[in-house]
């Protein structure tokens, strides 16, 4: 089929119109062919959908244009409909106000008014909309001033950006750009002439003609422009009496606030403070793009209310109960492209995902084992860890005792079955061993800022992150070592398209490839066959995938982190009163994790081995090495120079083979 994109000003330039055939298949898009020159696509830009805007606290809101992008029609329109005269005269138009004068005295009323586009600019800008002599004196005097200081070109593009033009909830429509979007969800510049003469028909009133509420109202007025454009040779008659005949055309409303996806642009907004005043975020008409995918945004909101409407049911909770936060990311690059602050994805109200600090639990225990990992001289997924009881007393003499999930201790465990069925004592043991002000290093290291006390609870996750600091953590797994602070801009413009700002890759290496690697090989083991096997609902069998559950005390709060080829997912469930949710790691935020994985799509993780590591046959029960043919033999990666060197008793399972390699040891 054909398609034809509109002309776009990006950030490093212009993008022009195509006309672009499109083949599809049942794995999606087949072909790209530019319909002009026959010449095959490798990419294609699209124009970026707008998702909101920032806007002054007295909830103004428009897109601006220049004089350049009105259509002649919609500037006929507009003198028709409200000044004639505008191109003869020099602010004031002294037979208007007479004209005016005369009706409202026929009247007893105020049935007409004489004002300029000027006088209204004016009077939009400066004045208030008190009825007196002094401020109609005010406001002819400021519009002989502005029409002596700027030409009729550039007032009539200030009155284009500035007219109320409708509601949408507590925000103000204003200006003719942004019109055209609310009512016609298409840009000013491919509007019909039925459709200027709509718009301008709104300045008589806008919420009186409102077509959505009084659409009878609205053609009518509507109609009278389009006629009094004929009359005054704008038009053709017959022209006139065919746009007459059309629909209002207006689109169903949406009802957006600050935007489609309130929780991401809150993140947006947060991240411009940084850079930008407030006010030069309401008044300058910067364009901002920004790393949102739309569609993993809608694919996250409907897997998120489907999984908890599930949960409750299955817990026969009252709807409603449960709430969710959730950031997805591209790893490699540190972009967020989708994030929600709640069950609601249209509530611009308390944001989850940036907002609500929670203890994390288990969360915490891959950069600990990370840690560990990278001394390969002590640590090895092979080594043996304690799991058995621990009991500290600190500075007040209070004793902590800390147990795994089962209430049992399992004793002498490998490094990588105690994270993969996360086993807290033999976590803590880690810990202890390495120094909890070591932990808290690398913690900072992997980009978390957030005041921490190197107490030994904090190896079980005693630390309270957002979902999106949590992301920030696992980016590092996620992109093989290199911290790359998350971004929800990518560049910024000015009105005019000048870039301003650019929010260029950062890249930081903060932990090895080796060590990396390991520990990614042991959080795909927690997918396999540790707390986070129950993704196979969701995630083919063999779909490499890798992850971890948190869960914290009373079943407060259930978390899951995980990340395959080309998605990094965070997601917390709990209760906004702190009450117990009921739900594990695994039994509640999986479940949601899986539900948006499983509508994304996604790539399977890939882990290549670099050079330093190499693989090696040992015995799962004693870590010493071993060989392919041995019972129980299992392959694990090692730092080169930290695989084992003790042999373990070979019990062959091959026959000959076993023959020939006792023979020549």
């Amino acid at each position: 089929f054909l398609f034809h994109t509109r002309p776009f000003l990006f950030w490093d330039g212009d993008e022009p119109a195509h006309a672009v055939e499109v083949r599809t298949s049942a794995k999606g898009v087949s072909l790209l062919r530019d319909a002009k020159s026959g010449r095959e696509l490798d990419l294609l830009r699209l124009e970026p959908p707008v998702i909101g805007s920032i806007y002054p606290a007295h909830k103004e809101d428009r897109v601006l244009v220049k004089r350049s992008d009105l259509p002649d029609h919609l500037v006929a329109a507009l003198l028709a409909a409200e000044d004639r005269e505008f191109f003869r005269h020099h602010g004031l138009n002294f037979r208007s106000i007479a004209r005016a004068l005369v009706a409202n005295l026929r009247a007893g009323r105020t049935v007409q008014g004489g004002s300029t586009l000027t006088q209204q600019l004016v009077k939009n800008f400066f004045l208030t909309s008190e009825r007196s002599l002094w401020r109609k004196a005010n406001e002819a005097l400021m519009a002989l001033i502005v029409e002596a200081r700027y030409d009729k070109d550039e007032i009539l593009e200030a009155y284009a950006n500035e007219v109320y033009l409708g509601q949408d909830g507590d925000r103000a429509i204003h200006g003719f750009g942004l019109a055209s979007w609310f009512y016609f969800n298409r840009p000013l510049g491919e509007l019909k002439l039925h459709e200027t003469a709509l718009l301008v028909a709104l300045l008589k009133g806008a919420s009186y003609y409102n077509p959505r509420v009084h659409p009878e109202r609205a053609r009518k007025r509507r109609n009278l422009v389009l006629e009094l454009m004929a009359k005054q040779g704008f038009i053709s008659p017959e022209r006139a009496r065919e746009a007459q005949r059309r629909p209002l055309g207006v689109v169903k409303q949406k009802r957006h606030g600050g935007g489609r996806h309130p929780a991401f642009i809150d993140l947006v907004r947060r991240q411009l403070r940084r850079d930008y005043r407030e006010e030069d975020l309401t008044s300058e008409g910067l364009r901002i793009f920004t790393t949102l995918d739309p569609w993993a945004q809608v694919q996250l909101d409907r897997a998120l209310d489907a999984g908890l409407r599930r949960l409750e049911k299955a817990r026969k909770l009252k709807p409603g109960t449960l709430e969710t936060a959730a950031v997805l990311v591209s790893p490699q690059e540190g972009e967020v492209r989708a994030l929600s602050g709640g069950r609601r994805a249209d509530f611009a109200g308390f944001n989850r995902a940036l907002d609500a600090v929670r203890p994390v639990g288990s969360l915490i225990k891959p950069a600990i084992y990370l840690l560990a990992l990278s001394q390969p001289q002590r640590y090895t997924l092979m080594t043996f860890l304690k799991d058995e009881p621990v009991r500290l007393k600190d500075a007040r003499g209070n004793l902590w005792k800390p147990e795994n999930y089962d209430h049992r201790s399992h004793g002498l465990v490998p490094l990588h079955e105690a994270l993969a069925h996360s086993y807290n004592l033999a976590t803590v043991h880690l810990g202890l061993d390495l120094g909890v002000e070591e932990v808290v290093r690398q913690l900072r290291r992997m980009g978390l800022r957030r005041p921490m006390r190197p107490l030994p609870s904090l190896l079980l996750g005693a630390v309270s992150l957002s979902p999106l600091e949590v992301a920030q953590l696992y980016q590092v797994f996620a992109s093989g070592g290199f911290r790359t602070p998350l971004r929800a801009i990518r560049e910024i413009t000015d009105a005019e398209g000048r870039p301003l700002q650019r929010y260029p890759l950062e890249v930081e290496q903060v932990a090895e490839p080796g060590p990396v690697y390991l520990l990614n090989r042991n959080l795909v083991e927690v997918m396999r066959a540790g707390t986070g096997k129950g993704i196979r609902r969701y995630l083919p069998e063999k779909f490499e995938v890798a992850g971890k559950t948190g869960t914290t005390n009373e079943l407060r709060d259930s978390w899951f982190a995980g990340f395959t080829g080309d998605w990094l997912g965070v997601v917390w469930v709990g209760r906004d009163d702190n009450k117990p949710a009921g739900l594990t790691g695994a039994s509640g935020a999986l479940q949601l994790w899986g539900r948006a994985m499983k509508a994304l799509g996604p790539m399977p993780l890939g882990l290549l081995p670099p050079e330093e590591v190499v693989y090696v046959w040992v015995d799962p029960k004693t870590g010493h090495l071993s060989a392919e043919h041995c019972e129980g033999a299992v392959a694990m990666p090692f730092i080169r120079g930290s695989e084992p060197t003790v042999e373990a008793e070979c019990h062959d399972t091959s026959g000959i083979g076993g023959f020939l390699d006792r023979l020549f040891r």
